[in-house]
Parts: C-alpha cells; structure tokens; sequence
C-alpha cells in the first residue's frame, strides 16, 4: 500500500497543480519493509531516537505477531535469529506509532470502514455510509512498561474479546452514526465534516495508487475493508486495507450492519433482472441510486467517459454497417 502511495504521489508532483492538492502522505504514518528496507529505517530512526514503532507479519493477521519497540536493539535481537533463514511469508512492515490517539472514555479505538469497487478502469468505487470504531478495553497509556500489553495498544476484536474488561454485549464498538454525534458534541460540526471528509479523500487517492496495477475485470468485484485511525488533533491515519475483510460478527449489532452490507453489495453488482439478462438491457456502468443501499458513491469516472463512450459505439456501430453494406 505504501509503495504504491509513494509512487502515485511522484506521479502528482509531475503534474501543474499537484501543489494545491492535500497530500495523501501525510495522513499515512512512515512506514518500511523489513529487511529489504532495513537501512531506510534505521535512518529514519535516528532522527527521532526512542519514538515508539510498531511491527507487524505481512502475512498474518487478528492481531497476530504484532509488537512495539522504542529501541533499536530490540528490532536487532529480535532479528538475529528470523532473518537468516527470513522467506517471503516472513516479511514486516514496520510502522511510526501515533502515539497520541484520541481517546473516548480514556481508551484507543479505530475505524473499519467498507469500500466496494466494481471497476478499475474506469473507476467505480463506492463507500458504505456506516462503519463501526473498535475500542480497547483498557485505558491507553504510552508508558513504556505497558508497551506489551495489547489490550492497551491493538484494537483487532479477536484479542480484545479474551480481556477481562471486555463486553460481549457490545463488543467493544461504536458505529460510526453514534462516533459522529459524539464527535460533533466535543469538537462541533464543522471539524467533524472535515474529518470526515479527509477520510474520503485518503479512500479516494489509496484507491487510485493501485489503478494501474490492479488487473481490471469488469466480471469482478473486491470488498475492501479500511482500518483508520483518530489522533487527538482529529486527524485520520490509513493504517492498513484489508482485501476480502472478515465478515464474522460479534453481537447482534454488528450481525445486522455486517448482513446490510452484504445485501448491498450484491444489490449493486448483480443485474436486477439476473440470470434473465438480455444484452441489450444490461447497462455494465449505470446503477440506480435505489439500488445503492447503504453505499454512495466514491470516484466514478464513468460519468465523465460516458458521453465519449457513447460516440465511441457509435462510430462503431456506423463503421460495422459500412462494412455490412
């Protein structure tokens, strides 16, 4: 996700007004690949000796594997003995911690979020409207010595849910309807707006830094599911995009919204009229706004090709009748 990041961002800087653009680096904290980008860290590292990192398998996932480190030896010790024999399923990403969250009720929490995309070529992505925040069940402290504790540190449910402290019955989330009327009693409307649209915009320029890269099939569909982060300044930070998201519930709640979000997308991707579709009436980039549910529109590119697609087909269709002729 990085590198593509990056990449995208050099293809910007080359264009007239990239300068007046947000940049989407800035809302993606420092991050490497280990151990091809050990050196890369290390650099980076010392200018800012002591700040907190945290690691995670690039092919694991719950939670599973990730730690925290404030020393550089601790990367080293932990190394000696992995990157010898190091594959590709062993590979880390490593990442600067946002250690200033913002806290409700003195605890961490992120953001899912859900984005389908139908097309990437020409771009055709829509974001589910309701998402969930997924708390820590212990207060959030930066100290050192808690520094292993994941109750503290990883939002993932599957290890929230083996603490003491957590809740089945609401499984220690918030949909994103309620954090938005939370947000807006403690912090007022207008910067709950530009949070939240900053959200979109990160979505929306992750999505086109893969565009070229991604093999486009217009039979095909993805779900992805965005972890994003608040810190205290109500600032977003993509952490991660998470291709085929579990679906799995925890309360009744999640059950609900989960199912909503699965209902919505095979109400978009799937012909109303399937399997009885005739050709002529199936209309691969059009989708009627009744038929979105839960999701709106996130980047459509069709919109603007669709007149000169449409000329296209018909110098086509012109061109073929010569022929026949």
């Amino acid at each position: 996700m990085v590198k593509n990041i990056k990449r995208y961002k050099k293809e910007l800087e080359k264009t007239d007004d990239s300068s007046s653009k947000k940049n989407i680096l800035d809302y993606v904290p420092v991050t490497y690949s280990l151990p091809a980008d050990y050196s890369l860290f290390v650099e980076e590292y010392k200018k800012t000796p002591h700040a907190m990192w945290i690691m995670k398998p690039s092919s694991k996932a719950r939670g599973i594997g990730i730690f925290i480190i404030t020393k550089l030896s601790q990367i080293k010790k932990w190394a000696k003995d992995r990157w010898s024999h190091i594959s590709v399923k062993d590979q880390y990403v490593v990442s600067r911690y946002v250690n200033n969250p913002l806290l409700i009720g003195g605890k961490k929490f992120d953001l899912r979020l859900y984005v389908l995309i139908t097309s990437y070529k020409p771009m055709k992505a829509y974001l589910y409207k309701e998402g969930f925040a997924r708390f820590c069940t212990t207060k959030y402290t930066n100290d050192i010595n808690e520094l292993d504790n994941l109750y503290v540190h990883l939002t993932n449910v599957a290890i929230q849910k083996n603490g003491d402290e957590y809740n089945s019955k609401h499984g220690g989330k918030w949909n994103t309807t309620n954090l938005r009327i939370y947000l807006e009693a403690i912090r007022g409307k207008t910067a709950t707006d530009e949070l939240f649209d900053t959200i979109k915009f990160v979505i929306g320029e992750s999505i086109k830094s893969c565009q070229n890269i991604m093999i486009n099939d217009k039979h095909c569909f993805e779900l992805y599911g965005y972890d994003m982060l608040i810190d205290s300044d109500l600032k977003p930070w993509l952490l991660e995009v998470n291709a085929s998201p579990s679906l799995t519930t925890t309360t009744s709640a999640d059950r609900i919204m989960k199912d909503m979000v699965l209902a919505d997308v095979m109400s978009i991707v799937i012909h109303k009229n399937y399997p009885n579709v005739m050709y002529k009436d199936y209309k691969l980039n059009q989708v009627h706004p009744s038929l979105l549910g839960g999701f709106e529109p996130l980047i459509d590119e069709t919109i603007n090709n669709e007149a000169t697609n449409t000329n296209l087909r018909r110098k086509d269709t012109g061109s073929r009748k010569a022929k026949f002729k």
